[in-house]
């Protein structure tokens, strides 16, 4: 893992434990990457609690309780998608912060209203209502995914040090 990923981990954790908080993460195209660069800091047992790779449409609605509804009208990668699957990784875990990613990574699935390198973002607290957000990457699909880390985990510790 490099340098800048390494930095990322701990910055995490120290949020996480200076906050008190348990992530649980919902992975779609970056397939669990956000969870493994949690991970990658020894001790993150203590601030991660796990991680859902929800690649298939049906594993967002059967792991996090995704509305087949949400899907089927705004798409999979879509902010109600995100936020959705943000809530989802809460209630179907003993975390107290999620995030969530889902996107189109490439080279193919792109659509003129959804080119590859979109990604949504879902963050959100428990009790609270998630915050989502919209990104154009570019680059090749390893460039997407991994910028779609980085904002992923970038946009929890903003949300855990701006939390009351």
């Amino acid at each position: 893992m490099d340098a800048e990923l390494v930095a990322l981990s701990e910055a995490v954790g120290q949020i996480c434990q200076l906050r008190g908080l348990m992530i649980a993460t919902a992975e779609s195209c970056t397939g669990g990457w956000a969870a493994q660069v949690i991970t990658h800091t020894p001790g993150s047992s203590a601030w991660f609690e796990r991680g859902f790779v929800t690649y298939a449409n049906a594993a967002k609605v059967d792991m996090l309780g995704v509305r087949m509804f949400t899907i089927e009208t705004f798409g999979a990668v879509s902010l109600e998608t995100a936020g959705e699957m943000a809530a989802g990784a809460l209630a179907h875990s003993n975390a107290t912060i999620s995030l969530a990613i889902t996107g189109i990574a490439g080279p193919s699935g792109g659509s003129p209203e959804k080119p590859v390198g979109t990604v949504c973002f879902g963050w959100c607290l428990k009790e609270g209502v998630p915050v989502c957000e919209r990104r154009l990457f570019a680059g090749d699909r390893e460039a997407i995914r991994r910028q779609s880390v980085i904002h992923a985990l970038t946009g929890l510790i903003a949300l855990a040090r701006n939390m009351p």
